[in-house]
């Protein structure tokens, strides 16, 4: 048998896809360790999980804090902010836990998620291979390619961290979709696995006795949250106040239509086979969790990888796009109305998760993991 440690920032939709790939790995008998933020980390994995601490509750309020700095910001700042102020201090910080931890477990193979960049860092250094975990596809495309300046400001930055582009693994990038989303060609070493869904632990309750035999939409902005996030929230509750369907909304509890159920957190994939759509601002994790499950979307990116993920979503046929910052109440209902009534949506959605289920998931990842490590 043989021994994974997993390196991750102290971001969920970045632990989940580990958690799953992680579970599988156990489930073989393999040994597997997480490093990163132990509280981040803990609710996300089995009790048993073995957790290494390369972050403190200090660093991650900081990082919280600085999250929300950065969702203010517009244009370029965004991508400054989150080189300068986010990736680059973060790998810094996480290389004295990651060294400790591939010190006292002894990995025969690093994976490292795509933004927790001491994990490559601390493996060169220590001769050992590295895979990369990609939580999202929208870097592989290389967004920058059409900025070139700003491409080798990038890459300048982690030639002074590493001594090179770290950013994906030439040995293996797991990358948790398929081909029919991310429709360009790769080289040997991407491997598209589809989500990986399975072993994951959900802890937060619901209250499924409040399901009604309507169709049912969630709502999820992930982690976002400020000002932006209420005024979508309150055009959503006017959107489907008259709607003969339930609304799942993942937001803290405020007035709102009797139809809408509001709450701070769900289970969001054991609560996807009782839905019928979904409506995010495009994150990975939902994005995908909803078309493993067939289910169209209506996608309002904000920033970061979430256009990209959009236009991926709109390009497979499974869902309407909506101008974020302009989406107004007519506007998500007519989006919403069109992704639950003309069925070419759902249908193109039914394609995307047959697409996943033959890429195989998290026992597809954990067979290519075993691979590297058998050489």
């Amino acid at each position: 048998m043989s021994r994974f440690l997993f390196v991750v920032p102290p971001l969920t939709g970045h632990v989940n896809p580990t958690a799953s790939v992680g579970g599988e790995l156990l489930a073989r008998g393999h040994e597997v360790a997480w490093v990163g933020h132990p509280g981040t980390l803990t609710p996300l994995l089995p009790d048993d999980a073995v957790v290494f601490p390369a972050i403190d509750d200090f660093l991650e309020a900081d990082i919280r804090a600085q999250r929300e700095r950065w969702l203010a910001l517009r244009g370029m700042a965004v991508l400054k902010f989150f080189w300068e102020e986010f990736l680059i201090p973060l790998g810094h910080s996480m290389v004295p836990g990651v060294s400790g931890a591939v010190a006292e477990f002894a990995p025969d193979v690093i994976i490292a998620d795509q933004q927790a960049l001491a994990g490559p860092l601390v493996a060169k250094h220590a001769g050992l291979p590295w895979v990369t975990s990609a939580s999202t596809s929208a870097e592989l495309v290389n967004p920058l390619r059409t900025m070139p300046k700003v491409d080798a400001w990038v890459r300048d930055m982690l030639h002074d961290f590493a001594g090179g582009d770290i950013r994906f693994s030439e040995l293996l990038v797991l990358v948790y979709s398929s081909k029919s989303l991310v429709a360009e060609d790769f080289g040997d070493e991407v491997a598209f696995v589809g989500p990986a869904l399975a072993h994951r632990v959900e802890r937060a309750d619901f209250p499924w006795e409040r399901l009604t035999g309507k169709r049912r939409v969630l709502v999820s902005l992930g982690t976002l949250n400020g000002p932006a996030g209420e005024r979508f929230f309150s055009q959503v509750l006017e959107a489907v106040s008259e709607l003969d369907l339930q609304v799942i909304m993942v937001a803290e509890p405020r007035p709102g239509p009797p139809n809408v159920l509001m709450l701070p957190s769900v289970p969001q994939l054991a609560l996807m086979p009782h839905l019928d759509a979904v409506i995010t601002h495009g994150g990975h994790n939902t994005v995908c969790e909803a078309l493993a499950h067939g289910l169209p979307l209506v996608v309002a990116p904000i920033r970061d990888d979430q256009p990209t993920v959009a236009a991926q979503v709109v390009a497979a046929g499974a869902g309407v796009r909506l101008t974020y910052s302009r989406a107004r109440a007519a506007d998500i209902r007519s989006a919403l109305e069109s992704v639950l009534d003309e069925p070419e949506y759902a249908t193109a959605a039914e394609l995307v998760r047959e697409s996943f289920l033959a890429a195989g998931g998290a026992a597809a990842a954990a067979d290519r993991l075993e691979k590297v490590v058998a050489g």
